[in-house]
């Protein structure tokens, strides 16, 4: 496993493109690493044509995934991972994080 710092670096390259954060607790100083899992296609987003009533590409178009296929996660056990929770189709992260987060004492 490479270091933190360069395992954060990988982590959030392209973090717009895949959707990968951060969540730092304020209560426990806890870090919680985030990575949407899901099909690997585009956004449905660009501008809309009142004419035609339809989203019409713009540049960037087909770049911003917001998720990543399962295969390419980097939150694996070889990574350092002991613990991995998914939050399931539709759910927070947040609510989540909140749960696991309830089991540390507080920092202060």
């Amino acid at each position: 496993m490479k270091t933190t710092v360069e395992f954060r670096k990988q982590f959030l390259t392209n973090k717009d493109d895949s959707g990968r954060f951060i969540v730092v607790s304020y209560r426990t100083g806890k870090t919680y690493f985030i990575e949407p899992i899901g099909p690997d296609r585009a956004a449905d987003w660009g501008s809309y044509n009142p004419s035609t009533g339809k989203i019409e590409n713009k540049k960037g178009f087909d770049k911003y995934r917001g998720a990543i296929d399962e295969k390419d996660s980097l939150i694996t056990k070889e990574n350092g991972f002991p613990e991995i929770t998914y939050s399931g189709i539709g759910g927070s992260p947040f609510s989540v994080i909140d749960k696991l987060d309830a089991q540390y004492p507080d920092i202060n």
